[in-house]
């Protein structure tokens, strides 16, 4: 029988339009106008920019390339080292192109983080992760990348000599520390925890004037899935490393982009201006903190040795690289990979799959009884 007869497309055609059809356009409409008015806002920097890189060493831009793609390299490592203390593999390629379309989802779209985890969380229930570790993965992730980041910046602040009060930044990085430390514990141990939940939907229950034990069994079933993690301290380890090297690696890149533009900062100082503008780049005001960024790293830049003509091409080289470059890649492999698994549900191909599975096993079992039956004297 030939493939490349019709046969299937009647079905396809015969197929009725589902209640929000035109949602897809709307969508995909808005993206596209969205996308417009960023670049129409930073085209006067990307023409900046393109001057800058222009007269900058080619061997530093490549660098700051490099940079930048080690450090989203680590984000899937990351990912792949938690998943797979849960029992999940994950290729390193199907990974990689789920975080850069989760970047330039995050990075370019109004609502972007949030539109960036649902994103991955999708990724994660398609690999075969259940609903309880994928969300534990995405928390687990963004905990290390916090911890990397109070880490960076501590240690920046210390070669700055800004030792007169560090005892904040102490008590919030032991705060991420414990919180990590928790996480690991009650992944490792998930009855632990279980009294605790009982009493917690006991007290709620009865505030709510329902039955003690209601929600008890959903609580269980959530701790047994859990129970399939098992997060070691070396996977634990293992995990932060990539995730500080995360940190390190976009510090390369603003770094190489100074060297690029002809500066000279310190390494303290761009250590510092680069944590500062990462937190206030993390407040979701503009697509990947337009303004923002900007505002906050060419003071740090500044305050760092450089010039200010020199700190605004390090900017423009660096958020031209890190930001509009990456993104352009994580499109590319959003509509090459990704867009035609909008329609996938993986919960309801997960129940379809098991309930194909009890029909065809029936009919196969009903032949085998009947010949079995004819088989007997």
């Amino acid at each position: 029988m030939s493939h490349d007869a019709p046969a299937g497309d009647a079905p396809q055609e015969s197929r009725p339009r589902g209640k929000y059809w035109w949602l897809r356009w709307v969508l995909i409409a808005l993206a596209v106008i969205v996308l417009t008015v960023e670049i129409v806002l930073v085209w006067d920097q990307l023409a900046k920019a393109w001057k800058s890189i222009l007269t900058a060493d080619p061997r530093w831009v490549l660098a700051c390339v490099v940079a930048a793609m080690a450090s989203m390299h680590s984000f899937a490592q990351i990912q792949r080292t938690l998943l797979r203390s849960a029992g999940v593999q994950v290729r390193q390629w199907r990974s990689e192109a789920a975080f850069y379309a989760g970047n330039a989802l995050s990075t370019t779209m109004p609502g972007g983080p949030v539109l960036s985890a649902t994103f991955i969380y999708r990724q994660q229930r398609m690999w075969g992760a259940s609903p309880v570790v994928a969300s534990w993965q995405l928390v687990m992730s963004g905990v290390l990348q916090a911890v990397g980041l109070a880490l960076l910046g501590l240690g920046g602040a210390f070669l700055l000599g800004a030792s007169k009060n560090p005892l904040s930044l102490i008590f919030t990085l032991g705060g991420f520390v414990a919180l990590l430390l928790l996480a690991q514990s009650v992944a490792a141990n998930p009855q632990q925890i279980e009294g605790i939940g009982a009493k917690l939907l006991s007290w709620v229950n009865s505030l709510r004037n329902k039955p003690s034990d209601t929600g008890l069994e959903k609580w269980r079933e959530t701790l047994e899935q859990l129970e399939s993690v098992s997060l070691s301290r070396r996977a634990l380890g293992t995990a932060f490393s990539w995730s500080l090297f995360n940190w390190i690696a976009d510090v390369a890149c603003l770094a190489f982009a100074a060297y690029a533009a002809g500066g000279h900062p310190s390494l303290a100082g761009l250590t510092v201006a680069y944590a500062a503008a990462r937190a206030v780049g993390a407040i979701p005001l503009m697509p990947g903190g337009l303004l923002v960024v900007e505002a906050v790293l060419v003071p740090g830049l500044v305050s760092s040795g450089m010039t200010l003509a020199s700190a605004i091409s390090t900017m423009l080289i660096y958020r031209l690289v890190s930001w509009i470059f990456i993104s352009a890649i994580g499109w590319v492999v959003f509509f090459f990979m990704f867009r035609t698994e909008k329609d996938i549900d993986p919960d309801a191909t997960d129940a379809e799959t098991a309930e194909t599975s009890r029909g065809d096993a029936h009919p196969e079992a009903v032949r085998e009884s009947e010949s079995r039956r004819d088989r007997d004297p």
